[in-house]
């Protein structure tokens, strides 16, 4: 935190008054990411460790932006600490506005607008940029080869298929691994692949994108990026979308080589299924062997995707032992409970001051989490502040720069994530969150009130506030100290 604050005032020549966590930083990357703001700045700071993979996302990022490519400016680095900060693209990603912008089937045409314009994009990057592109930095492989393909399917077998209880035929599914890799790598592959080209990685801004995450890139065939945002899971885009979207991506493509589509459709569709594979690998991992229950929210969708598949295409090579194991999920019980409608879950957010005791639970059902924040620096023991609670400005900006408090509202973030997922998927009704602290005024009540900031992003999620210390004394009625929840 100390680096990323010493890079916004190297940089903007005044401190950073403000520091939020962004949910980015509760995925799967393992990145710490930070929005810091002062003096009518703002910036995005990220701290991560892997020095390699930080070294291929500066790189690229300045490559990109040489060709005049919609990526976030670099404004400074310090590599011996894993710190870099980049430019503020906003809150709004193309997942969210497809999210907010359809019903069911039904996707409102400035979304349609946004994706044509990602695909129309995505050339320019595999073809233009990937020319003179330093491939030397790529981390962890500089192609997408044998030993890249390998890892994937290895990655879906022994982390989904394995943990998921799916039976398979270890030799037979890996002659067919054999097959389908060897058709994959006679796609031409002297392109940049983006690898992680999908709707959580593009930014949009002014209704225009921006794109992200691009950290993972490497040499590769031209049909895996648009096959990875075409089949983006959750993002679940209907068939008929999907290909005008494709024949738009082609129609770019052509203006940058000599395209021969029928060619280009010999080989697009295995690259749908390994991406697919890729991802269900990776649910798997989190959702399964970490036991961050929310990944395993998307599965349901790659299992349509893949019955899709099986329904309306023919891969030119035989893969039966893939398509028993893939017959096999759609068959699984542990695999259609995580099916289950999303039941309407509410979660109970309360402040307390451990002078006088828990909350009561109203549902009845006991359990659920309870925090104890007496550990974090407590505003409270400041004149300036005792008159003041979690809610108020000054509060929060003290609270904000405090990175035990971004630390142990990460952690806590992270455990209700993934019992919200787990009880959305079972049925249940009622999650109920405390936090505690010495007066129940200060540091519980900013606790909660992030947390439900954070929570109220969650399709399907009901978020209730109580702040029991500040209804005993009367001053959430009245508005003083803070406003009503």
């Amino acid at each position: 935190m100390d680096a990323l604050k010493r890079l916004f005032e190297q940089h903007f020549h005044s401190p950073a008054e403000h520091v939020q966590p962004l949910q980015g930083q509760l995925g799967g990357s393992g990145r710490n990411i930070m929005r810091l703001a002062g003096s009518g700045h703002t910036a995005v700071g990220i701290l991560y460790s892997v020095r390699e993979e930080n070294l291929a996302f500066l790189e690229f990022s300045r490559h990109f932006r040489r060709h005049g490519l919609p990526v976030p400016e670099i404004y400074a680095e310090d590599l011996d600490h894993g710190a870099y900060l980049e430019e503020d693209l906003g809150d709004t990603t193309l997942f969210e506005f497809l999210s907010d912008h359809r019903s069911g089937d039904a996707i409102a045409p400035e979304v349609v607008g946004a994706y044509r314009n990602v695909v129309a994009a995505l050339p320019r990057f595999q073809v233009e940029a990937g020319r003179d592109l330093n491939y030397k930095v790529c981390y962890p492989r500089a192609s997408f080869d044998r030993q890249s393909i390998a890892w994937d399917l290895n990655y879906f077998k022994y982390y989904f298929l394995r943990l998921a209880g799916i039976p398979f035929n270890e030799q037979a599914l890996e002659l067919d691994f054999s097959r389908l890799t060897k058709l994959l790598l006679a796609a031409p592959h002297d392109y940049f692949l983006y690898r992680d080209f999908q709707s959580r990685n593009v930014m949009l801004r002014s209704g225009q994108p921006w794109f992200l995450d691009y950290q993972g890139g490497r040499k590769g065939a031209l049909h895996y990026d648009i096959a990875s945002l075409l089949y983006d899971g959750k993002a679940d885009l209907p068939p008929a979308l999907r290909q005008e979207l494709l024949d738009h991506y082609l129609n770019a493509l052509s203006g940058f080589i000599d395209l021969d589509r029928g060619a280009f459709m010999e080989h697009y569709y295995a690259y749908v299924y390994v991406r697919i594979l890729q991802a269900l690998g990776a649910y798997g991992f989190r959702g399964f062997y970490e036991r961050k229950a929310h990944f395993l929210q998307s599965v349901p969708y790659a299992l349509k995707n893949l019955r899709w598949l099986a329904a309306n295409v023919r891969l030119p090579v035989a893969l039966p032992a893939l398509l028993d194991a893939l017959e096999a999920m759609q068959a699984s019980e542990k695999l259609r409970n995580l099916s289950a409608p999303v039941a309407g879950l509410t979660v109970r957010i309360f402040s307390f001051s451990f002078h006088n005791g828990l909350p009561a639970d109203a549902a009845g059902h006991g359990g659920g989490f309870v925090f104890d924040a007496r550990s974090l620096p407590n505003p409270g023991r400041e004149a300036r502040f005792r008159q003041m609670s979690g809610k108020d400005e000054p509060v929060i900006e003290y609270l904000d720069r405090q990175e035990s408090v971004h630390q142990f509202l990460s952690h806590a973030a992270s455990l209700v994530d993934a019992s919200v997922a787990s009880y959305q998927s079972r049925g249940f009704s009622n999650l109920m969150v405390s936090f505690g602290c010495t007066g129940g005024q200060h540091r519980s009540v900013y606790l909660a009130e992030q947390l439900a900031e954070h929570l109220r992003a969650t399709k399907g999620l009901e978020v209730q506030v109580h702040h029991t210390q500040m209804e005993k004394l009367g001053l959430e009625k009245s508005g003083k100290p803070g406003e009503s929840a």
